[in-house]
């Protein structure tokens, strides 16, 4: 598995300079610099939110996807859940397979305290994977400036990916402050660096692949078919990849701040 994907690493790699090659051969340069720098800053096409606010694509992206994701969920919970059998079926079996996979995740790096970051991880990897895979849906909308703009994945935005990071390393203070009081919130904070980590490594994932499909769609001879390809290959990657690590960081450090140590006193 681990040579499968440093080939395709090597392959994106040698794609990326093939590219580079032929956009600056055929005087595509300005014109791609400009698609990436806007699929980084948002500066030009931005949304109106309801009249009332001007936002980057993402944010719209961010509320379709919570949208999508909380009314899937509701129509599961009163429709499907009471219809559980004993024997599943193949989408009960599904629900079950994502659920415990969380869980067990949860359980293998805190199993003092894993109820509540099993839950937590699910909806994080739930909202990550799901999100990635948004920008596949190709959904357009109509910029203020009258352009036609393609909904980005919710973190390819910086704002987005670092309320995520933030929003964990909150998260796994609460459980040293829950489990060992201020010296549990002393050892969290002892990792300051935790948020921009993950912060950025979300945010870099997922903007490398909205750079790589610009110069792909902006070269000459490649923008025929292949961006498909390696636009589905780039968006299942990061989905999977970025969904797992979050978690397992997260599980991790959660179970080191909320692990009660118990001081034995000799006689």
């Amino acid at each position: 598995m681990k040579k499968k994907i440093r080939y395709f690493l090597i392959f994106v790699a040698i794609l990326s300079l093939a590219g580079s090659f032929l956009v600056g051969s055929h005087h595509g340069g300005h014109e791609l610099k400009d698609a990436m720098k806007e699929a980084v800053l948002h500066e030009i096409d931005k949304i109106s939110l309801f009249g009332i606010i001007n936002v980057n694509p993402s944010v719209i992206s961010a509320i379709t996807v919570t949208g999508i994701i909380f009314i899937f969920s509701l129509i599961v919970r009163i429709f499907v859940i009471p219809k559980f059998k004993r024997v599943p079926g193949k989408f009960q079996l599904i629900l079950e397979e994502v659920v415990m996979t969380f869980k067990n995740l949860a359980i293998s790096n805190s199993p003092h305290k894993y109820k509540l970051l099993s839950r937590y991880i699910f909806a994080a990897g739930i909202y990550i994977f799901i999100g990635t895979l948004f920008e596949l849906s190709g959904i357009q909308v109509i910029s203020i400036k009258g352009n036609s703009v393609t909904l980005p994945a919710p973190l390819s935005d910086l704002n987005a990916a670092i309320a995520m990071g933030c929003l964990s390393y909150l998260f796994i203070m609460s459980g040293g402050l829950t489990s060992n009081g201020f010296k549990g919130v002393l050892k969290t904070l002892k990792d300051f660096s935790l948020p921009v980590s993950m912060s950025f490594r979300l945010f870099g994932a997922l903007i490398s692949g909205l750079l790589v499909m610009d110069l792909v769609y902006h070269s000459l001879f490649l923008s025929i078919g292949l961006p498909v390809i390696v636009a589905v290959m780039f968006t299942l990657l990061h989905a999977v990849i970025q969904a797992y690590v979050l978690t397992l960081l997260t599980s991790i450090y959660y179970g080191e701040v909320s692990e009660r140590h118990v001081e034995h006193v000799e006689n």
